[in-house]
């Protein structure tokens, strides 16, 4: 949704009178409204062969209702810029940056537990958002527009969903395509976790018809955590058959009071031969890369960023919590290609990544890091990087 206006004293008002008319809408109803700011300053050297740093800010407003028994009603507004991004605020007046993130009915059987159908806008996160996420790091994050259903229980919980990616109707889309599938977990299983999930993408047009088949397991035992998961690709994509896959594991433990060391192992299968009609790329789909390969977000766009070769990502992370306020955490990865093809070597590079939060109070969070890569041949080689490379930014994050 936009909003706009043809003088310099319409949008506000618009803005205004859509947030009192939501409100009128829902007098008489126990109604919540909460909002967010949250501006970051990053630093990064090199883009485009110098440095650059900015800040941009995230401004959500947020209103929820019980519109009737058991039937819930959310919208989310939210704006995303930068700073400096608008020359003159006395002249512009389209509002270009503001949007609706989330709006959505929900329909309960129970107040809690039991069936449920969420219909519109809505974020998305299954697991731990390998494949499907909201991406909270980008200050837009993502939504999906459709259905979700599901039950939940002491067995944990199953998800049904068709979202509509792109429609041929809207101007300027040229054809359409869909994100559908279903997603359980399940709990006290062989004491952890388990979930298994069905993800299918189809893309009118292009010749994609793609199935993500997978599973993950999850448990604690005393100090010690780990997860295993794999996942399996397979149909067509891009008119091409697609056969790919993705394992990873993590094995982490309490080393001391507040102090937990983990190692982690992903590996994200490559094209051997590209272009001979079969593609064995995985791909991540519609993931939260961000906490996963390296913090300076060199392998958001997995297969692109790594030129269809694959990814393998060993890395041994430390996280120390030296008051209930504060988190501190160092993380180590090395990536490497899993295919050769033709690159000088597979070796795409080793990131460090060290990072600090404080939680002011229940509702103020103040979070800062620093990565530094060191940029290895296969990097060079896909034109990502041609020296070492920096990572800084600092971001407060005010919630009501």
């Amino acid at each position: 949704m936009r909003v706009t206006g043809g003088s310099g004293v319409r949008a506000a008002p618009t803005t205004a009178a859509l947030l009192v008319a939501l409100h009128s809408v829902a007098a008489g109803q126990a109604v919540r409204v909460g909002g967010e700011v949250r501006p970051r300053y990053e630093y990064r050297s090199p883009v485009a062969g110098s440095a650059n740093g900015f800040a941009s800010m995230r401004t959500r407003v947020e209103l929820s209702s019980g519109l009737e028994r058991r039937v819930s009603g959310f919208i989310q507004l939210q704006d995303v810029r930068f700073w400096g991004e608008e020359s003159n605020t006395l002249t512009d007046f389209r509002a270009d940056n503001f949007d609706l993130h989330q709006g959505y009915v929900e329909l309960r059987s129970h107040e809690t537990g039991g069936w449920r159908l969420r219909i519109g806008r809505q974020e998305v996160g299954f697991g731990e958002e390998r494949l499907v996420g909201p991406v909270n790091w980008t200050q837009q994050g993502r939504s999906f527009d459709g259905l979700r259903a599901g039950r939940s229980g002491s067995f944990g919980a199953i998800d049904a969903f068709a979202f509509v990616l792109t429609e041929s109707a809207a101007p300027g889309v040229p054809h359409e395509s869909e994100f559908f599938g279903a997603y359980a977990q399940l709990e006290r299983v062989a004491g952890g976790t388990v979930e298994l999930y069905s993800l299918h993408t189809h893309v009118a047009g292009v010749g994609t018809n793609q199935a993500t088949l997978g599973a993950r397991y999850a448990a604690a035992r005393g100090k010690t955590r780990y997860r295993i998961e794999g996942s399996y690709q397979l149909g067509d994509r891009d008119s091409a058959t697609v056969r790919a896959f993705m394992a990873g594991a993590r094995l982490g433990r309490m080393v001391a009071d507040q102090v937990e060391l983990t190692l982690w192992y992903d590996l994200l299968s490559g094209d051997p031969t590209p272009g001979d009609g079969r593609i064995g790329a995985f791909e991540t789909l519609f993931a939260t890369n961000h906490p996963f390969y390296g913090l300076a977000d060199l392998f958001l766009d997995i297969p692109r960023h790594t030129g269809g070769l694959g990814l393998q990502d060993v890395a041994v992370k430390l996280s120390v919590t030296p008051h209930r306020d504060v988190r501190l955490t160092l993380d180590g990865h090395a990536f490497s290609t899993v295919r050769p093809g033709t690159l000088t070597s597979r070796r795409l590079g080793e990131e460090l990544d060290l990072t600090a939060r404080y939680r002011y109070s229940a509702n103020v969070f103040v979070e800062g890091g620093a990565s530094y890569v060191r940029d290895g041949p296969a990097l060079r080689d896909l034109g990502r990087l041609t020296e070492d490379l920096q990572f800084l930014y600092v971001m407060l994050t005010a919630k009501w």
